[in-house]
């Protein structure tokens, strides 16, 4: 049975240095937009305010997929929300439906970009196109912009950063990953989760490959005996709001 760890207290999580591309890049973590939030802030609880209770988010990449369908009728189930950054080409528009049904049964729909290519070998106007092309796909299906991206593989620097501020996306990044693209073993995939799952944490795990939907319902039934209550990415930050061009992680 993994250790929980108790993660780190809102005061004391202000903002991260992380390094990407190499670039030095300031990021801030849930906890502390919460702590930083006006007292007038609008932000959107989910079932529990992640201010007093044990939170986390649950995300996923790259599809939607032939797998996905499957993935939304477990969250059903277990009526837990998650946040699916969503690629265009031959995802989004391959796959409407599932994407109209993401929206449709209260998860949050982001965006990966176009094609997954690394924004940070790309030029401005590349940048852009990666991510409007997706933002408007999406709308186009659902009636509404993403708010939220993911670059591929986190990696970003102060042009992507800036051209999402003019978009209104805000860049989220992850705690826990799994590696699910390197394994079909679902057990292997469950227990990596597992081991590094924390207060505040996001997530990170992809519907496409094989081994990753068949992992989710150990994954969320261990959390939930562990005290955790799972939340979309905005609803670990509110009653903040994700803030444009602003880069999260926990």
């Amino acid at each position: 049975m993994p250790s929980w760890g108790t993660g780190l207290a809102a005061a004391l999580v202000t903002v991260l240095t992380l390094t990407l591309s190499g670039c030095s890049m300031q990021t801030t973590a849930p906890g502390s937009a919460r702590a930083d939030a006006a007292p007038d802030a609008k932000g959107s609880f989910g079932s529990v305010d992640c201010r007093k209770a044990k939170c986390i988010a649950l995300t996923f990449d790259a599809g939607p997929g032939e797998d996905t369908p499957r993935l939304l009728d477990i969250l059903k189930e277990k009526k837990v929300p998650a946040t699916f950054f969503l690629l265009g080409e031959n995802h989004v528009l391959k796959h409407p439906d599932t994407v109209r049904r993401i929206a449709a049964e209260g998860h949050e729909v982001a965006n990966h970009t176009w094609s997954h290519e690394i924004l940070t070998d790309k030029k401005p106007d590349e940048i852009r196109a990666e991510l409007e092309k997706t933002q408007d796909a999406i709308a186009k299906i659902t009636g509404r912009k993403p708010r939220l991206m993911r670059p591929p593989q986190g990696r970003t620097d102060d042009t992507v950063s800036g051209i999402s501020k003019e978009l209104g996306l805000s860049q989220i990044l992850w705690s826990t990953t799994a590696k699910d693209y390197s394994t079909n073993d679902s057990t292997l995939i469950r227990r990596r989760t597992l081991e590094q799952a924390d207060r505040d944490g996001i997530i990170l795990l992809h519907d496409i490959y094989k081994g990753t939907v068949p992992a989710v319902p150990g994954i969320i039934d261990a959390l939930q005996r562990a005290g955790y209550t799972f939340v979309t990415v905005p609803q670990l930050m509110a009653p903040a709001e994700p803030v444009p061009g602003t880069v999260y992680r926990p």
